[in-house]
This record gives C-alpha cells, structure tokens and sequence, in this order.
C-alpha cells in the first residue's frame, strides 16, 4: 500500500490530547537515552584513549560488550514490564528506580582509579591499563542496565498514552525536545571536565569529570520521583485484566510482524553507519581543524554540540508540521536525504581555516536525526496497534525493547568498528597522553614558581618536579623517534615534530631556577603553549579519519532507504486500526478477562 505524498491533515480528538502536564513529565524522561546515553559512549571512548592513554582497539571493544548484554537485558526488561502488576502500574516503578540507578552509575563510571599510588599496584604498565579497562568494561555494564530499567518501560509507557496517530508523535517529540534540551549542555561536559577547578593543577579530563559527574547525578535523582509521580498508565486498567504471557511467545509474535522488521532494519543500518563515525567526528575538530589543540577543540566541540542540541529542539516544530502533511514514511525519507546532505557537506567544511563551517553539516544531521528516531518510536507504536487487532493483546514493552535492541546492537558494533578504524589509520594516543603529562609537570612548576616570594630560595618541591619534568620530556622524544623509525610514510611529519621536541627539551633542561619567578613562570608559560603543536598527527591519519567518517553513514544511508520503502503502515491504515479497536473494546464491555492470541 503507497503511501500519498500528501495526505489529509488528521484532526485529534480532544480525549485523545495529552494534558501539557503529562507531556512535560513524560519528555523529561528524554535527558537518559538522548543525553546521558550518548555522551556516555563518545567521552569513554574519547576519553579513555587521549586522557587515559588506553588502546583505542580495546575501548571498541570493551564499548560493544555492554550492548551485547542489552541483547539480554532490553528483552527481559521489556518482558518484565509487559508482565508486572502493581499498585503503582506496570511502567511506573521502572521509572523510579532506573533513574536513580541511571544517576549512581553515571558517577561511579568516571572514577577510574589513575595516578602514581593506582598505578603502584601493578608490576607493569599494561597491568594497570588492563585493570583500568575492566573497570569502564563492569560500570558501563552497570550504567547500560540501569538506563535499560528506565528507558524500556519509559518508551513502552509513551505508546499507551495516547492512541492517536500525530498525538504519539507530538508526545515523542516532547520527548526529544527536552533530552535535546538538556544536551545542549552535555557538549560541554568535555570542556568543563578540562577547567582547573574541576580537573586540578596536574590533572587532565578524566580528573575533571569525576566531579562534573557529581552534579549531573543530583539532577537526575529529584527528576527521577517527579516523573514517577506525575505519571499515570491509562493502559493499566485494561492490560492489568490481561493473562500473563511467556517471553518466547512474546519475541515470536514481535518476530513475525512484516512492518516491524522493515522499520527496525531501517534504524538499525542507519544507527550503524552513524555510530560507526561517532567517535572520528570528536577527533577531527581536535587534530584536524585545531592541529592537535584539545582546549580549542573541546570548545568547537561544545559549541557544535550546542549547536546539535538547538537544532534538535528547533526541528520538534517542522517535523509536527510535515509529518502530518506528508506522514510519516516520507518524513522518514526526507530525514535519511537530510543526513547524506550533512555528510557529503563536511568534504568543504572540514576546514582548518574556517573551523566554524563545521556548524552548517551539525545542523543538518541534528534535524535528520531528530526526525529519524522521534518518527522511529511513534511509528512502532503504530505497529503495537496493529498487532493488538492481531492478537488482542498490548506488548509496547516487547516490541519497543527489540526496537531499541536493534539501535544498541549497531552502536555496539559501531563502537567496535570505530575503535578498529582509528586503529587503522595509525592514530597515536601514546604520543597526546605523553603530551598532557609533559604539559601537566609544567603547570605544577609553574603553580610552584607563583607562590614564591621575591628573594625566596627554589624549593626541593621546585627541583622535584624539574626533575618529573625532565622524564617527561625526555619519554616523549623517546616515543617520537620510535615512532619515526617506524612509519616510513609520514617521515616528513615527524622530521618537522622531532626538530620541535628538540628545541623544547633543550628549553626545559636549560630551565635556570635563580631567573626571577616572573621570569621564569614566564618560560615556562611559553613552553607550555608551544608543546600543544606536539600532539599533531600524521597527514595520513587525518585524510583517513575524514574519507572514513564521511563516506560510511552515506553508503548506510542508502541502504536504510532500501528498507523504509517496503514499510506499508500507512496513516489511512493505522486511522483504520484504530477504528476497529474502540469498536471491538465498545462490544467487549466490561469482560473480565482479555486472552491474548496465540
């Protein structure tokens, strides 16, 4: 059945409205899976790699097992909240305790034990890394099932609140209105995490967020009662009538419906190709557009990241416009075309001498995306309707869970493969993290040098951290001319950055303690800024890293259209369904009893 370009704009009755009270409830559950969710995913990889030093390789890989568990945990989730009866309801308690869960694990993921007292522990340097890598691997375990508590039950609720065809639309929109709201400062977080006050003198980002974490948790907890409470399950009075059904029964059933495995592989190969590249578009800003300048690519970051989050709260407004106009399978397709457009505009706007064009692709992904998933969740609503005049039984929990199982599915294997391709295109991490700690030993000197009064005699404080510096600098000019010997290709590259390390270990084991404090706090100052060039990569590895990052989601892209063409729930269908439904509940009164079909 073709679905019309153009189709009558559908009018909601006013039962079906949701009260804006309930809206605003339901759309501040958006912060988990749109804001917190994500940034998980981008600053444990980002971070781990450029501020622990952790292999990018083994971050991918660590980053897919906790989205191989949802392939348990979103089905049980989604299974259990089908099934549960409470006083409360059967998606209300989820809400509560997945938020605070949510909450806890978002602080306990960023304390990774780090520095000279952890590292201590272990015999060797790849001992400790192999530690630090299992402890992110069991808190994002624990961080992923907690967001599955909350978000299964949170999208199932949102089907069964309204059953009109734009209303559910209106009611997800809200949903990414507010996640995209709060995201907005999200971008931030790697900026933030970056201040002194966060990180401390010697510190880097992974120090920083520790304590950003802190405040995101006291948001998430008070919002966690205030949804639960707000809330309420129209839906309860009926499914609770409902005889309790097995899993397996429930996955065969999702399984065998022809639109739902059409709609689901649609997200699914798009989701994929955009997680494939998430990670790269972090990088690029950074050791691209800005050489290697983390400061000034966290800001162009948090600015884009703004950017995204704006854009995605501006297109709610479009997407409930045409939507209606030209429903919701060409919307559909008007967002994939939108989000090719953005990847093949970053070929002129990854541009280090106008590092700001980076905004015109952010904005036109945003908008794609909102309208993707937002119409993603809407339309398996559409889908629960149809397979209620099926089997006369209400699953949101099963088939939103598989839905979002699928999305997770590819990001896992995204996170895998978006390690393996920085691996692949010779990224070296060990050559930022020798950086940041050679820039660190520097701030602790200078910090050192402030505090002293004129005439005041250099402190063995001073001479320490001379000598912690001097290390530093000297493994770092070890590293570049291994690093040198190895890669024949960027020979050049390195001939350039190896005359400047030179130049500044030379700078800092000439370091003369009787200067002034002014004098030398202003050696040092210059020293600092000038090893920031230091963390510049290989013109190899940056080509690769954008003809990567552009060309996959484009091939996905085409491929996801390929599918949402053989999607026929149309809205003409779905006003049918509908009808049939209220007609059928009309005749079956006050039936004590509603067996589901097997």
């Amino acid at each position: 059945m073709e679905e019309q370009v153009k189709t009558a704009v559908h009018r909601t009755n006013p039962e079906d409205r949701i009260k804006f009270s309930q809206m605003a409830a339901y759309g501040a559950g958006g912060i988990i899976p749109i804001a917190l969710f994500n940034i998980t995913g981008i600053l444990v990889g980002l971070m781990g790699n450029i501020s622990l030093g952790l292999s990018a390789f083994w971050l991918g890989v660590i980053l897919i097992i906790p989205r191989l568990w949802d392939a348990v945990s979103d089905p049980i989730i989604g299974h259990l909240s089908d099934n549960t009866r409470t006083r409360w309801g059967r998606r209300r308690p989820f809400l509560l305790i997945g938020g605070i869960l949510v909450a806890v694990f978002f602080v306990v993921m960023w304390w990774i034990p780090k520095g000279e007292i952890a590292q201590g522990w272990f015999s060797s340097e790849s001992g400790f890394q192999a530690f630090q890598l299992v402890y992110i691997l069991i808190s994002l375990l624990l961080f992923y099932t907690a967001t599955t508590i909350f978000e299964i039950p949170h999208g199932a609720l949102g089907m069964e609140l309204t059953t009109d065809y734009h209303e559910r639309t209106r009611l997800f929109s809200a949903k990414s209105f507010v996640g995209n709201l709060f995201a907005m400062s999200t971008p931030w977080l790697f900026a933030l995490a970056s201040q002194p006050i966060f990180r401390g003198t010697g510190g880097n980002e992974a120090d920083g967020m520790k304590y950003v974490s802190l405040m995101i948790a006291a948001l998430i907890i008070p919002l966690s009662f205030w949804w639960t409470w707000k809330l309420r399950e129209p839906g309860f009075v009926k499914a609770a009538k409902h005889e309790k059904t097995h899993f397996w029964h429930d996955m065969r059933r999702t399984a065998g419906n022809r639109n739902f495995i059409f709609l689901t592989l649609t997200i699914f190969t798009l989701a994929m190709g955009f997680n494939f590249v998430q990670l790269l578009g972090s990088y690029i800003p950074i050791f691209y557009v800005f050489s290697g300048d983390k400061l000034a690519g966290a800001y162009l970051l948090g600015i884009n990241g703004t950017i995204w989050a704006v854009t995605g709260v501006l297109a709610v407004f479009p997407l409930n416009w045409i939507s209606p106009r030209m429903g919701k399978r060409n919307t559909l397709t008007i967002a994939i075309l939108l989000m090719c457009l953005a990847q093949l505009s970053k070929i002129v706007c990854y541009n280090p001498d106008y590092p700001y064009l980076i905004i015109i692709p952010t904005m036109l992904l945003s908008a794609g995306m909102l309208f993707f998933f937002t119409l993603g969740s809407s339309m398996v609503g559409d889908i629960c309707d149809e397979d209620e005049l099926k089997t006369n039984y209400r699953a949101e929990g099963s088939f939103y869970s598989v839905f979002w199982w699928f999305i997770k599915m590819g990001t896992a294997l995204a996170s895998f493969v978006g390690g393996a391709l920085i691996v692949l295109t010779a990224f070296d991490e060990t050559q930022v993290t020798k950086v940041d700690a050679l820039q660190g030993s520097i701030r602790e000197m200078r910090e050192e040098v402030q505090s002293w009064q004129p005439g005041t005699t250099p402190s063995a404080a001073y001479f320490e951290l001379a000598e912690k510096t001097r290390k530093n600098s000297a493994d770092l000019l070890t590293h570049l001319e291994t690093k040198s010997a190895k890669h024949v290709k960027s020979k050049e590259h390195y001939e350039v950055i190896l005359q400047n390390m030179n130049g500044l270990n030379n700078r800092i084991l000439s370091l003369n303690a009787t200067l002034s404090p002014s004098d030398l706090d202003k050696e040092l100052e210059s020293i600092e800024i000038d090893i920031t060039p230091i963390t510049r990569q290989a013109p190899y590895t940056l080509l690769m890293m954008r003809i990567v990052e552009i060309g996959l989601p484009v091939l996905l892209s085409v491929l996801s259209l390929f599918f949402v063409l053989r999607y026929t729930l149309t809205e003409k269908r779905s006003h049918e369904i509908k009808a049939l439904l209220k007609k059928r509940n009309e005749e079956a009164g006050n039936n004590p009893v509603e067996k589901p079909v097997v």
